[in-house]
């Protein structure tokens, strides 16, 4: 009978045409609906928004592995589904993940596809626990060779120009043989934009329809090369940020080539970081967004050292916000992530840049999960635990500023969002929409081991008392405020 179960299975399409079994009944079997789209982020104009239409605001961490093979592993040093586990537990959402271009393609034209796979074993994880993805080619110091690392031996231009190491990854671009290797990027020497793009479509033809996903960051805090010094005042360098665009706009079509939809995110000039202004035109692009850095208060570029209250602090912090808005409505109604920040044991300052980017409305995302022996960086300081194998070394302080109450995605536009350490309130004040998805509030119970009381004018509220996410339901064109406070 089983045999014969089999051939008449067999036959059906045979006798009643190759619909018969296409997934329905009657004249409409032959209209095989299409798979949905993956849950990924786009913009709408300012804002972010989930495949309901909701603004989602990202706080998340950076995990770049800066020693070859340039992929964590899976370790209790690395990353596991532990780390999975800890950032969703503690409302982390979206992690910007470094694709090093050595990894990629370290031999002129040939992709190392094990290379995508110990990147996808990352991804997978995250994707597995709703976590957004943002793809980075993550360079510091150009090159191994210059003692950072990004790209391949190989794509090293340094015209036969001696590299003197001074002892700092932030200095070493200043020296004649990295700022020169710089110059014949940007100048396209021997079609490295070529190599570089094609490096980029292979990872965007492995992605392009990968869950949770945010998008590829074309270019780690590029440097300007031997324009550096033009671009270090209030004003920025438009000349060199109309070469870096043409860069990424050439980088930008060989993704498209593989992925018509997710966003590109561009990062201005490193001096960005400190002060100056990005001088992007018009994107071409309706999926173009603002990858972008506040280390204002770091001590590169604050001259004494992090001391609070410094007016390199208390100015140029704010000025950075304000420049990236700026730049991101010049791109053309752009969006925007502060993709870098932090890397600092200064509480004080995190807690600052993490209010202004509630003020703003802005995403943001740690510098970094771990410390991973950063050889361009500040270990000692800049990971979110004391030692990255031990996850009960979480460094108190730190989780305290990091891990907060916010609006993980609003079923809105969003007007403001304020946190009072102090008092742990937070307020949330959104005008809301058609989306029949509710607003999702992260509550961490960090900051309400008793629970916490709820008030949501203009909504009510849909989850269980003192859920992990608070959901609330308004009326469309209400104008909603929820308040959290601790029970």
């Amino acid at each position: 009978m089983r045999s014969f179960r089999w051939i008449l299975l067999a036959l059906l399409p045979v006798l009643f045409g190759s619909t018969a079994l296409a997934g329905g009944a009657g004249h409409h079997a032959h209209l095989r609906a299409a798979p949905p789209p993956p849950p990924q982020l786009r913009h709408d104009g300012r804002w972010l928004v989930d495949p309901a239409g909701r603004v989602v605001l990202v706080h998340g961490v950076n995990a770049v592995w800066k020693h070859a093979p340039w992929a964590p592993p899976a370790t209790a040093e690395g990353f596991t589904a532990r780390d999975a586990d800890f950032l969703a537990a503690n409302g982390f959402n979206a992690v910007r993940l470094g694709v090093l271009f050595a990894g990629v393609m370290p031999r002129p034209g040939v992709v190392d596809q094990g290379y995508l796979d110990r990147i996808d074993r990352v991804v997978q994880l995250l994707a597995a626990h709703h976590i957004w993805v943002l793809l980075d080619f993550h360079q510091d110091d150009y090159a191994t060779r210059f003692t950072g690392e990004g790209f391949p031996d190989w794509a090293v231009r340094d015209d036969g120009i001696p590299f003197t190491p001074t002892g700092s990854f932030f200095t070493n671009y200043f020296t004649p043989a990295v700022s020169h290797t710089f110059d014949n990027l940007w100048a396209n020497a021997s079609g490295l934009w070529a190599a570089y793009a094609a490096g980029w479509s292979q990872v965007a033809e492995r992605w392009a329809r990968q869950p949770y996903l945010m998008g590829y960051d074309l270019f780690n805090e590029p440097s300007a090369g031997s324009q550096s010094a033009s671009c270090f005042n209030p004003a920025g360098c438009p000349v060199f940020d109309a070469q870096l665009q043409s860069f990424y706009d050439h980088v930008r079509a060989a993704i498209r080539s593989q992925d018509r939809g997710n966003l590109v995110w561009y990062e201005p000039q490193m001096f960005f970081n400190a002060m100056s202004k990005s001088n992007f035109t018009h994107a071409a692009d309706p999926q173009v967004g603002l990858s972008w850095h506040n280390y204002a208060c770091t001590p590169a570029f604050a001259g004494s050292g992090v001391i609070p209250g410094e007016p390199d602090c208390v100015v140029n912090e704010p000025r950075i916000f304000d420049n990236a808005e700026q730049q991101m409505a010049d791109m053309g109604s752009s969006t925007g992530v502060m993709t870098e920040f932090g890397s600092t044991n200064d509480f004080d300052d995190l807690a600052r840049l993490t209010g202004l980017a509630d003020q703003h409305l802005d995403g943001w995302m740690y510098w970094a999960y771990k410390a991973w022996n950063d050889p361009t960086g500040q270990p000692a300081t800049e990971g979110m635990f004391a030692r990255d194998d031990d996850p009960g070394t979480l460094i108190g302080p730190k989780a305290d500023v990091l891990i907060r109450p916010y609006p993980q995605a609003i079923a809105g536009t969003p007007l403001s969002l304020s946190w009072d350490p102090a008092t742990k309130t937070m307020t949330l004040v959104y005008r809301a929409g058609t989306q029949q998805t509710p607003t999702d509030i992260f509550v961490p119970q960090r900051h309400y081991p008793r629970g916490y009381r709820v008030t949501a004018a203009g909504a009510h509220v849909l989850s269980k008392p003192n859920a992990r996410h608070l959901l609330v339901k308004a009326q469309p064109n209400t104008t909603v405020t929820v308040t959290l406070t601790p029970r």
